[in-house]
């Protein structure tokens, strides 16, 4: 029998959604699956896409470690309102990997600190030849997976920069080789592969893309002060052809690192991965002092950071990240719902308010400022 009575009926709606606030991934203090359908990375099984930082390379003495460290993923999911970080470890290059051990440890920390703040995080593979390092990135991605490879937040990529190398004879032989060692051990958490020439022939790799493998990605880079629409179209092709891209690395400067921010294409940029739903990592957290850094130089390392520690990039980008948050296909907050928004509901939800139009319960707005 239905129910005529208004007030249990608001009541019931309330009860309803507060169920299923709880017993959501977001509420569980989890983070949702990846997986991967055409052209798209989903979210718990819907299109989505999230926002948030790379740190920089993790090589010893370069000075970004130091910002490998459980405070400052805090701080950029409290106050950047980030939904994903990268771990950019260096492989080959001096303080890499190869000759400092200690930089896995740096991406554990960065990964362990991530998971507790319910963020999604990049495990990268930070060398500009991967490929020449084929035994050493199946033993260590081996070592992730075991680590990690029942947590939704973890996303391996196996390549980060690769440069005018053979996608065919070079790279897709080492992606394939990586992935299914990966694959052996965990069976799903998304994998993104790199792309020649920067990771900027995404349609290269879409024209003979990887097959035999669920939930596989391609890395596209891109610096707003040096790649537009040529870029642009470069992705469109590789959209179309029915590959899914993952823009684990941009900037809003130039390739190089340097120079002002190039506010028009950026803003082109940010409007073509919103409106292909394209998740993106900004390059990067550090105080170096270049054009791409996000913090003044000798700002701490820690988090806590005001706005006159932010540079030019670093104000921009806090912005677009603070403001990413997507609605699910359904009009609900995406992934990240808070149990504090509870009391607002109504506001985005009508047919959930109480009688008289008062506001059973209502999400945060997106892009809200964190309590």
């Amino acid at each position: 029998m239905a129910c005529e009575n208004p007030l249990l009926r608001g009541a019931l709606g309330v009860l309803a959604c507060a169920l299923w606030l709880l017993l959501s991934p977001a509420a569980q203090g989890a983070v949702a699956p990846l997986s991967t359908r055409g052209n798209q990375v989903l979210i718990d099984g819907q299109p989505g896409s999230v926002s948030g930082s790379s740190f920089f390379w993790s090589n010893t003495g370069w000075g970004g470690e130091r910002f490998y460290n459980a405070q400052a993923v805090a701080w950029l999911k409290k106050d950047w309102n980030a939904g994903i970080v990268r771990a950019a470890m260096g492989v080959d290059a001096p303080g890499g990997y190869q000759a400092d051990a200690s930089n896995r440890q740096r991406v554990v920390t960065v990964v362990d600190a991530a998971i507790a703040n319910d963020m999604y995080v990049i495990i990268d593979w930070h060398s500009h030849h991967a490929e020449r390092y084929r035994v050493q990135a199946i033993a260590f991605f081996q070592d992730m997976a075991r680590r990690y490879g029942d947590r939704d937040n973890v996303i391996y990529e196996i390549c980060n920069e690769p440069l005018d190398v053979s996608w065919r004879d070079t790279l897709k032989p080492y992606a394939q080789a990586v992935i299914a060692a990966i694959r052996a051990i965990d069976p799903d958490n998304l994998i993104v592969v790199g792309t020649p020439h920067w990771s900027q022939d995404v349609d290269v790799a879409a024209a003979d893309p990887i097959t035999g493998y669920p939930n596989i990605a391609y890395a596209l880079h891109f610096y707003a002060g040096t790649h537009g629409q040529a870029l642009r179209d470069k992705a469109q092709t590789a959209l179309d052809n029915g590959v899914p891209l993952f823009v684990t690395e941009w900037g809003t400067v130039n390739a190089d690192g340097n120079g002002a921010v190039a506010e028009e294409e950026t803003r082109a940029w940010m409007a073509f991965l919103r409106a292909n739903r394209i998740s993106n990592v900004n390059w990067s957290i550090t105080d170096k002092a270049e054009g791409a850094a996000a913090l003044v130089p000798g700002t701490r390392s820690t988090g806590g950071w005001t706005q006159a520690q932010l540079t030019a990039s670093g104000t921009r980008v806090r912005a677009i990240v603070r403001g990413w948050q997507e609605p699910d296909a359904n009009g609900w907050p995406g992934h990240r719902v808070r149990m504090s928004s509870i009391a607002a509901l109504g506001d985005a939800r009508p047919d959930l308010r109480g009688p008289g139009g008062n506001a059973a319960m209502a999400p945060r707005p997106i892009g809200a400022p964190s309590p």
